[in-house]
């Protein structure tokens, strides 16, 4: 108890006494045409054969009366009606019950309007919004909270706020009062939807006025509608008096304020340049227990930069980076973009590039470069579309001699690489890397990436050279992003030079597949000399050429018909399976049938039969077909008795080539 007193008087020390609030009428000039156009056409309009006759009826109809089976029936059909969702069916019944002043029982009133508030269409959230205005006016002992509750709830998401605060206004004329924690947080969610808080502020002061003068402690609000009010008073209607008035409330009602009670009240008072009061909310933070002040301050710099006060936003930055030692994360991205706002609709470039010079200083070396100021400055104008004005603050640091984080360079990195400006980008490197900051592994494959994807293979390779320059261990993925990019943009001649450049560094596992992409490269575009002096080069490195290295050089003479450079090749591997050792060779299927369908065409029929010795030898299926097609299209008409005069050792290979073939028949 001493506590809460001790609390009471410190919080009233900013504010004046609590008056009396104006009396809160059931509707405002605001809310009628918006809540007449929710309503319209009415719900409760007769159909047209009705219109024609209710002259001659309406004075029966105003006594008219219901027999209790009558009404026994209507509850029947609207109990059933509910059952089977027949939704316009329940209605007509209780619409006949309650035109004769008559309701059905509290279980099934209440069924029926929470089955209405559920079905989410406009006309029969209507119809749940007009009943229990009816029954709150008429017999409110038969609506339930929870069912209120729901309705409230389905207004929420329909986003109908109009209805909403009539229905609460309803509710306290008729005095019929739901514990304020039952519906408080809907009308603020429908209150932000609507993009106004005004009307929740007039019913806020209406409900705190019930629960003082009718001691109801479960109407009372609490803290976050109170920030609720608060907020309306301070960014909405910029008025001390009612936001005083507020505190005043929160004080008398025991709710006590937090981080962002304070800043709400820091804004406002920044905003009208009230200085002692900033000083009076700053002693009471410190009162109330408050050691982190980040929303203070975001809130005081948000103020400063609406009312124009740019050197008091200098300032208070500065200050806040103080008292956080430099290590503190202080600023919200909101606060960054309010600060560039702010500086540049003022002209005041310099200023800001001042600014982010003076902060560094304050900020610990230690301090990761993604939460410095300068960093949320800068990220805040590339968010905002402003990356040229980022690089127009970066050039006026240089100017003024400023010593630039890479919290600064970073986003304007990201910006170039997003918008693939991948040559400023790279420029932008040189100048970090000149002045003696170094970018980390992943901000190199980054830009990396981009150049590759722009297929500015230049930019690639200069920011390659950097990161090896700069010892980055961690090359491997920047390397094959480079050559998978080369090799899918046809650029075997710039592998090959990449290839060349890197293979002796360490920091890169190049292997046998590295030039097998080269080579394969250089066969399909036809090169096969380019291909030969890369594999060449392969070989002289000690780099073992394999099966895939092979058939990629086989199809490329294949297609070039030059079958005697497959003979060699053969030759070459023949001496390295010759007893069993294949050094890295895996002589399969793939590899004997390239062997043989290239040495049939080109006529080399004892290589062939050297080839299906082996084959046979390691037990690999051959299909002869395709051999036997090969044969027909390019040896049609060569006869064994043609040979037999040339070399009779070509003629035996012939005959043993058909033989084995099946051509002799």
């Amino acid at each position: 108890m001493q506590c809460l007193q001790i609390y009471g008087e410190m919080w009233r020390k900013a504010v004046c006494s609590i008056p009396r609030y104006r009396p809160f009428s059931s509707s405002s000039a605001t809310d009628i045409p918006t809540l007449y156009s929710f309503l319209q056409p009415s719900i409760f309009a007769l159909k047209p054969n009705e219109q024609s006759k209710q002259p001659q009826d309406s004075t029966n109809s105003q006594t008219k009366t219901l027999t209790e089976e009558q009404k026994t029936t209507l509850q029947t059909t609207l109990e059933k009606s509910l059952l089977t969702h027949n939704t316009d069916e329940a209605w007509k019944s209780f619409k006949a019950l309650t035109i004769c002043c008559t309701f059905p029982n509290k279980p099934l009133t209440n069924s029926l309007i929470t089955h209405l508030s559920s079905l989410q269409d406009t006309q029969n959230l209507k119809r749940a919004f007009a009943s229990v205005i009816f029954v709150i006016e008429k017999d409110p002992k038969l609506l339930s909270f929870e069912t209120v509750t729901t309705l409230l709830s389905s207004m929420n998401f329909a986003n109908t706020a109009a209805p909403a605060f009539a229905l609460i206004k309803c509710m306290f004329k008729n005095r019929y009062f739901v514990p304020f924690g039952l519906w408080g947080n809907m009308l603020v969610d429908v209150s932000r939807k609507s993009g106004s808080l005004v009307a929740f502020l007039r019913v806020f002061e209406e409900c705190c006025r019930i629960a003082i003068d009718e001691k109801l402690n479960y109407m009372k609000p609490d803290l976050a509608a109170c920030n609720a009010a608060l907020e309306c008073c301070c960014c909405e209607l910029e008025s001390v008096s009612d936001a005083e008035k507020v505190v005043a409330t929160m004080s008398v009602l025991g709710v006590r304020p937090d981080e962002s009670s304070f800043g709400f009240l820091s804004y406002l008072f920044s905003l009208k340049g009230l200085e002692k009061k900033i000083d009076e909310l700053e002693k009471l933070m410190v009162e109330f227990g408050f050691s982190n002040k980040r929303v203070f301050f975001n809130s005081l710099i948000g103020g400063y930069v609406k009312s124009g006060k740019i050197d008091s936003v200098s300032t208070t930055v500065l200050r806040s980076l103080g008292e956080g030692n430099g290590k503190e994360w202080i600023f919200s991205d909101e606060t960054h973009c309010e600060v560039v706002k702010g500086y540049l609709q003022n002209g005041a470039m310099k200023s800001l590039a001042s600014l982010i010079i003076e902060a560094q200083k304050l900020e610990s070396p230690m301090l990761e470069f993604d939460k410095s100021f300068g960093y949320g400055i800068i990220s805040a104008c590339i968010n905002l579309g402003l990356a040229d004005k980022a690089h127009s603050i970066l050039d006026e640091m240089n100017a003024q001699s400023g010593s630039v984080g890479l919290g600064v360079y970073v986003p304007i990195l990201k910006a170039y690489s997003k918008e693939h400006r991948t040559a400023e980008a790279t420029q932008l490197v040189m100048d970090i890397g000149n002045s003696g900051l170094q970018l980390d592994a992943g901000m190199y494959d980054m830009l990396i990436e981009a150049s590759m994807t722009s297929q500015d293979f230049q930019s690639a390779f200069t920011l390659f050279r950097d990161m090896r320059d700069a010892r980055i261990l961690d090359l491997k993925g920047s390397y094959l992003t480079i050559m998978t990019g080369l090799m899918e943009n046809q650029r075997p001649e710039l592998m090959a030079a990449f290839l060349d450049e890197v293979v002796e560094d360490p920091r890169i596992e190049v292997k046998t597949h590295d030039w097998n992409s080269i080579i394969h490269a250089f066969c399909k575009a036809g090169r096969l000399e380019d291909a030969r002096r890369t594999f060449r080069r392969m070989t002289f490195l000690q780099f073992e050429p394999n099966d895939q290295t092979y058939l990629s050089l086989i199809n490329g003479y294949v297609t070039a018909e030059k079958y005697f450079s497959v003979l060699m090749l053969w030759n070459e591997i023949k001496r390295k399976i010759s007893g069993g050792k294949e050094k890295g060779i895996n002589f399969d299927h793939n590899l004997v049938d390239a062997f043989l369908y290239a040495l049939v065409k080109g006529g080399f029929f004892d290589a062939v039969m050297q080839v299906v010795e082996k084959s046979q030898e390691m037990k690999i299926f051959v299909d002869k077909w395709r051999y036997k097609q090969a044969f027909m299209e390019k040896h049609k008409k060569l006869k064994v008795s043609k040979l037999r005069r040339r070399s009779f050792r070509k003629m035996e290979a012939l005959i043993a080539f058909k033989n084995w073939a099946g051509l002799n028949a």
